[in-house]
């Protein structure tokens, strides 16, 4: 019986292991690194090149008005979902080692949708300013976009993120007038009165639709 009860054990640990082994496997690219590796490789540099980082909204921007990168030397690297730490892990992949001329930054809002855990807004500042530090060691002009307003998650709807994403852009703000650096207000162009996306910019109250793109073009070309 003892015998037994030991084997039993030996088979829940190895199974414990095996089970953590596939798990590590499987978040081996928690980054995304693949999703633009072989893209980037056949991609060739232009001087004026801009390199837009973010996620999914950055992600559809391109997929809901294709012509404004294909007229434009343009890079979209969003990926949908991602926070600041992944972005941060694959900014040198994704925005350096493409030697743009800018990089336009938007990025938070899943950080305080907790997508990746809990995280605080200087946490998630730290990860924009070493992102920040990194383009400006290489030489590439930052430009720091406000996070859209939300006041909702539909996917985590137990979270009020109204708040948060106006403590996260009075931040961002400060920063960049601190460091003379562009910064891109779409924030105060597309909330409603209780301070969430208004409805004509975007239907699920977190994405912009096309005519929400076209408003945030308008502001960012300003910049760039």
């Amino acid at each position: 019986m003892k015998k037994l009860k030991i084997h039993l054990l030996l088979l829940l640990v190895t199974f414990n292991i095996y089970n953590s082994v596939c798990q590590n496997t499987m978040n081996t690219d928690w980054a995304n690194l693949n999703k633009y590796a072989s893209e980037n490789q056949s991609l060739t540099p232009t001087a004026k090149s801009v390199v837009f980082m973010g996620d999914s909204i950055t992600e559809f921007w391109k997929i809901n008005d294709a012509a404004f990168f294909a007229e434009n030397p343009f890079i979209d690297r969003g990926i949908s979902g991602q926070t600041t730490p992944q972005m941060l892990l694959r900014f040198r992949q994704d925005v350096i080692n493409l030697k743009p001329e800018t990089v336009v930054i938007l990025a938070g809002i899943n950080d305080i949708a907790e997508n990746t855990g809990p995280i605080t807004l200087e946490q998630i500042m730290g990860n924009i300013i070493s992102m920040v530090e990194l383009a400006k060691a290489n030489k590439i002009k930052v430009v720091l976009c406000s996070v859209l307003p939300a006041n909702n998650f539909y996917w985590n709807p137990k979270l009020k993120p109204a708040d948060k994403v106006i403590e996260l852009n009075l931040l961002l703000k400060k920063y960049a007038k601190a460091n003379k650096m562009s910064y891109v207000d779409y924030y105060n162009a597309m909330v409603n009165n209780e301070k969430g996306l208004l409805k004509k910019y975007g239907e699920d109250g977190v994405h912009p639709n096309l005519e929400g793109y076209k408003v945030m073009e308008t502001i960012l070309l300003k910049s760039l």
